[in-house]
């Protein structure tokens, strides 16, 4: 179930090691109502492969150790997400399990009962004949 560990790792490292340098676009707003609404935002081209736009009038980039943190954070709560999903699967056949056995129980104890009281006709019709 699910890719061999050193697999893995292999596909992390080589995600992050394929880091090239590329040209990234940093959008630089306010929150300014008093402007038209028609203006182009500012952007500024910088050429850092790490680089993320968070939070208000201003740009933060990312080193590569944060990057890599919050890379290994979204697979392990990738990871934790499948294997929670993998339970709940199993509690929900286990479930199912359960509740045909209690069905089959429920059918059994309707079929006995059925028995008895075909039985206790036939007794009743038996007497009502020999009391002929």
């Amino acid at each position: 179930m699910g890719i061999p560990r050193r697999k893995w790792l292999g596909i992390l490292r080589k995600k992050l090691h394929k880091q090239t340098p590329q040209e990234n676009i940093i959008v630089l707003h306010t929150n300014d109502t008093e402007g038209s609404f028609s203006e182009a935002p500012t952007t500024a081209t910088v050429s850092n492969p790490a680089g993320k736009f968070c939070g208000y009038n201003y740009a933060y980039f990312l080193t590569k150790e944060e990057m890599a943190a919050i890379k290994l954070q979204s697979c392990f709560r990738g990871y934790l997400a499948r294997r929670v999903l993998r339970a709940l699967r199993s509690l929900v056949k286990l479930q199912a399990v359960v509740r045909g056995v209690i069905v089959r129980r429920q059918a059994r104890m309707a079929f006995l009962c059925m028995h008895a009281l075909a039985r206790l006709h036939l007794t009743i019709q038996s007497r009502r004949i020999i009391g002929k």
